[in-house]
């Protein structure tokens, strides 16, 4: 007898898997990369990906005694600068759903001595553990193009935002001219990876990280998704050309 029942299924890199499995295929990626991941980064973006989260952090609105969840934070760059913003009358929430990645952010917190206002909770995007109206700023850098379920995530962070609060979504786009794009494919599909094998001995992940960023929805899309998860004033802003945007919306 045939099995009859639908299966979901998305995209792991350009590879359709079931949605099931999703999350364990990208936790096994960032376990693999967690102790490059931050030198990673300044080496493929050469430092640029500093610029780009100051960007965010100086269109968040946040400042002294408001509560920020950073979803997806993982070696904590944006919960950082929020925790410094916040102070100690504020606080900030640092959540990854990969245990590695959130020990990488808690280490480096406390290395740096921000220990008072920051707090480090395990949690999936998708089903984020907050009461309703907690937070006056909800963030996620590069991270939500590894969600298994962007929709169901965006309505998550929209439930958890106060009346007037913001959602920031740092992430690579769709670059905005032909020529950049070209360019942008050629070093990313052939440097990138074979970086990822020298720094951190696994190509397979970089690969998957080049490719994911491909199925990513572009700037118009994620707008659109945003809005009928009920965020209000969505606005995006295209940094290096479209390689990254910042999309920012409001819970009214």
């Amino acid at each position: 007898m045939s099995d009859n029942r639908d299966t979901n299924t998305t995209h792991f890199g350009y590879r359709q898997v079931d949605e099931e499995v999703k999350a364990d295929l990208v936790g096994g990626v960032f376990s693999s990369v967690a102790n490059r991941y931050d030198l990673m980064n300044d080496l493929m973006s050469l430092g640029v990906h500093r610029l780009w989260k100051r960007f965010a952090i100086g269109r968040s609105g946040v400042h002294q005694g408001d509560r920020v969840l950073d979803v997806a934070g993982g070696s904590g760059d944006l919960a950082l600068q929020f925790a410094e913003r916040v102070g100690t009358s504020g606080e900030v929430i640092l959540t990854d759903i990969n245990k590695a990645m959130l020990g990488q952010g808690r280490s480096r917190m406390i290395d740096l001595g921000i220990m008072g206002n920051v707090r480090y909770i395990q949690c999936d995007a998708e089903q984020l553990c907050f009461p309703n109206a907690a937070f006056d700023c909800v963030s996620i850098s590069f991270g939500l193009r590894n969600v298994t379920r962007i929709p169901k995530a965006l309505k998550a962070m929209k439930q958890v935002l106060k009346p007037g609060g913001r959602l920031l979504i740092l992430e690579f786009s769709k670059p905005a001219f032909p020529l950049l794009e070209e360019l942008y494919d050629i070093y990313s599909f052939n440097m990138i990876p074979r970086l990822g094998g020298l720094v951190t001995g696994d190509r397979e992940s970089y690969q998957y990280l080049v490719e994911s960023i491909r199925k990513h929805p572009d700037q118009l899309t994620l707008k659109k998704m945003m809005e009928e998860a009920g965020l209000e004033r969505v606005s995006y802003h295209n940094l290096s050309g479209g390689i990254v945007a910042l999309h920012v919306g409001f819970s009214l």
